[in-house]
């Protein structure tokens, strides 16, 4: 039977005779059903007329996304580690070629996920590494695809490995994680977010939101948690979720700034003052 694969979302599904009737993921008021309708695809099509891309960023950390976009069109971080490298985000599509890439970059010893947005094929991923996936026990209503190798964590954060740190930030999702990676950055620290902070088109801000495609903001609180939740930890280079959505450099200050700045608009009754026009040259 094959484990149909959402076209909206990119979430795979226990494997069925027929596709789902529907995709909560989608239905979420978080995401939203495709305007042709919900639509399904299976691994083997996927394979068919997309490719993985598997690409160097900086030492010890590779990107793994699709070409065509598919989804979401997130790409997935591989982190090698001494203690085992971890799998940060997921895609929907494995084929042979991006397991023996991944092979010889060291394989993967743990995978972790920043919210079911990006859950796509992690099954598959995991069964192909025999590695497990954790998951912030808050998401649990959010795997459709059941597996032995999931593994829940409960608490403000989880250490995988030296220097690899789960944080629960909450926020999109109630167990929102990202991952702090100490040695990223040449030992600055680097901290990978998937969209629970994302990188915004301008890469000196980050924000925040409870739905991006939807454009339902996040209370102040929830924003105050988020900052609060990774500011004890450094880290000079921020991740967000899709390949150019990097903030190279202060992330921790792009952080702060950043929440500071949409909990001050929340509670304006002004708009913001506008940055100055440049000069005519």
């Amino acid at each position: 039977m094959p484990a149909f694969i959402c076209v909206t979302c990119g979430t795979q599904f226990a494997p069925t005779p027929a596709p789902p009737a529907r995709c909560p993921v989608c239905e979420d008021e978080r995401q939203y059903v495709g305007h042709g309708g919900q639509q399904w695809t299976t691994p083997e099509e996927l394979r068919r007329d997309h490719r993985a891309v598997v690409r160097p960023i900086e030492p010890g950390l590779t990107g793994i996304g699709v070409e065509p976009s598919f989804a979401i069109g997130q790409r997935a971080l591989l982190v090698q580690a001494p203690g085992g490298n971890v799998l940060w985000d997921c895609v929907s599509l494995l084929d042979d070629p991006t397991v023996a890439a991944v092979r010889a970059l060291g394989g993967i010893a743990a995978i972790a996920i920043s919210h079911p947005h990006y859950y796509g094929a992690m099954v598959e991923w995991a069964q192909a590494f025999d590695a497990p996936i954790f998951l912030h026990e808050a998401e649990r209503p959010w795997v459709l695809r059941p597996d032995p190798l999931v593994r829940f964590w409960d608490g403000e954060t989880r250490v995988l490995g030296a220097g690899l740190t789960l944080i629960r930030c909450g926020g999109h999702f109630p167990g929102g994680q990202v991952l702090h990676w100490a040695a990223g950055a040449a030992g600055r620290g680097a901290l990978l977010t998937g969209d629970i902070i994302t990188v915004v088109a301008d890469r000196r801000r980050v924000s925040f939101m409870y739905s991006y495609p939807n454009l339902l903001p996040l209370p102040a609180a929830a924003v105050r948690r988020i900052a609060a939740a990774v500011a004890p930890f450094p880290f000079d280079r921020l991740y967000g979720a899709w390949w150019d959505r990097v903030v190279p450099a202060d992330g921790a200050g792009v952080v702060r700034r950043s929440a500071e700045r949409y909990v001050a608009i929340l509670g304006a009754d002004t708009p913001p003052t506008p940055s100055p026009a440049p000069a005519n040259p």
